[in-house]
């Protein structure tokens, strides 16, 4: 099992960025595809990226289109932590954002909120325009 906190939301005018992170616990971190998910009021809740167990020139990241060329998923799997760099925001970007955690290959867990067994609290982003 893991425990997952996220950080980083606030309010951010369109174009701006804002960095999310997310805390894992435990020393399985490396075990885990994480992902990032998002929810906007009155909405299902969506995928926005997910990185492999390991980065390498073999596994790598998946991103919803949405936020292709903008997010940058990243993970530090010696400091047990997760980040999501997001650029060019937009207003329709608002949201809450999830960390997320997966026992399943990326190549499995894809962008599948139903295959991520872990989920964090959520951390509140707000873009205005």
């Amino acid at each position: 099992q893991v425990h997952l906190v996220e950080s980083g939301g606030g309010s951010v005018q369109a174009g701006g960025s804002l960095r999310l992170s997310c805390a894992a616990s435990g020393n399985t971190y490396g075990r885990y595809c994480m992902g990032w998910f998002r929810q906007a009021p009155g909405r299902d809740r969506e995928a926005v990226a997910a990185i492999d167990r390991v980065t390498d020139d073999t596994h790598g990241a998946l991103y919803a289109d949405p936020v292709k060329g903008r997010f940058t998923i990243s993970r530090d799997n010696a400091k047990n932590t997760l980040d999501l760099q997001m650029d060019s925001l937009k207003p329709e970007d608002t949201a809450v954002y999830y960390c997320a955690a997966s026992t399943h290959d990326l190549g499995i867990a894809g962008l599948l909120a139903s295959l991520f067994r872990y989920w964090g609290q959520g951390t509140q982003v707000t873009v205005s325009s």
